[in-house]
């Protein structure tokens, strides 16, 4: 449920600030029946928002998208300069602030150093414009297999340069094995995770099975098994559940649902053709393996969205260099180069090879036979 009071005082604020009246100068009487009147549009705005399930795809994933916006800009603690700090650098600045984030650095032994090619290939032409410079960095080896059995113990969130998402530093309890994951949304050091992929442990079905004559209680399995961070095949799933990192293919990595706040919902099972049907993020429907690896619930950070980067020289951190306009460009090196003033000789936007921009690209409709629905357009 959304809370409305912020909605509520701004709307005040609006209608104080055009000349209306505001609450606070009417009468006790006129007071109560202000106060109930907004109460009851307070109600109808819960029960319209409540209803969203009866609407399509498209107003559905709106109504969600705008509570999720009010629900973080309520929850979420930003990092800004204000006051007497005043910086052209930092004027606009903003960043979440992740307390629950590991301040050292990463497990060297899991990172590989990455190597520098500026958007070049190997005979030294740029095929990747905008890229140069940067921080240099270190690419974590995350394991999107997950094959290993066995519990293991979240020892510390940490932040991937590379990625959106947060990463999540496991041990294995019994190997002692160090490995790196995509976090789930609300894993905290401590918590446990475990992957199911080989089958459910012998020890846990032994000890379920005495304590029930011989039969396994749902229960208890679904309190084992359906955890955050648990990794189990889709075929063991239930339908309607959250997932992230699936795999395409049986005994592939996963690679669906990997950046920060994306999930994909299980919608429908087929087992006699070993097909599941996901709904995206962005409202496409397709089918994939029952057997592929899947991860319970969404990605962490999914206050990414939220960052302000604040000047250029931040994303020259990054590895991101300026781009420059086609029309600012030689006749040699864009199709809208060249020639005097600001023109493009009245040619059909394009891009520096030539290819037409706003242009449909696909010849064929059914390319791919395992997308069922098309993501919803505007």
């Amino acid at each position: 449920m959304i809370s409305v009071g912020l909605l509520t005082r701004t709307c005040l604020g609006r209608r104080a600030g055009t000349g209306a009246v505001s609450a606070l100068a009417l009468p006790a009487s006129m007071r109560s029946l202000s106060t109930e009147s907004k109460e009851q549009s307070n109600a109808k705005l819960s029960i319209q928002i409540d209803s969203a399930s009866s609407l399509t795809d498209l107003e559905m994933r709106d109504a969600a998208h705008n509570k999720k916006r009010l629900l973080a800009n309520q929850a979420i603690k930003m990092k800004t300069f204000t006051g007497d700090l005043h910086r052209p650098g930092s004027t606009h600045f903003r960043m979440p602030i992740h307390s629950h984030l590991h301040q050292g650095g990463p497990v060297r032994e899991l990172t590989v150093p990455k190597k520098k090619t500026a958007g070049r290939n190997h005979t030294g032409r740029i095929t990747v414009r905008g890229r140069g410079g940067g921080h240099k960095q270190r690419v974590r080896l995350l394991d999107y297999f997950r094959t290993e059995g066995g519990r293991q113990t979240v020892v510390r969130i940490e932040y991937d340069p590379l990625r959106s998402a947060h990463i999540a530093l496991i041990k294995h309890n019994e190997t002692g094995n160090l490995s790196y994951i995509l976090a789930s949304n609300g894993l905290r050091s401590g918590d446990i995770v475990e992957s199911f992929l080989g089958g459910l442990p012998q020890d846990f079905l032994q000890e379920m099975r005495a304590s029930n004559n011989g039969e396994i209680d749902d229960a208890l399995l679904s309190t084992r098994t359906m955890q955050r961070g648990n990794c189990m095949p889709l075929r063991m799933v239930p339908i309607g559940t959250i997932v992230h990192n699936v795999g395409l293919q049986n005994g592939g990595p996963g690679k669906i649902a990997r950046a920060a706040g994306t999930y994909a919902r299980l919608l429908t099972k087929y087992p006699e053709r070993n097909r599941a049907v996901l709904r995206m993020c962005s409202g496409e429907h397709r089918y994939v393996p029952l057997d592929v690896t899947s991860t319970l619930g969404t990605v962490s950070n999914r206050e990414h969205q939220t960052i302000i980067l604040g000047k250029a020289g931040r994303n020259r951190y990054r590895g991101f260099r300026p781009k420059v306009r086609g029309v600012a460009m030689n006749a040699c090196d864009h199709p809208h180069g060249g020639g005097r003033g600001k023109s493009k000789s009245n040619k059909v936007s394009q891009s520096p090879w030539g290819l037409k921009k706003f242009a449909r690209t696909r010849k064929f409709k059914k390319v791919n036979k395992m997308k069922i629905q098309d993501r919803p357009r505007r």
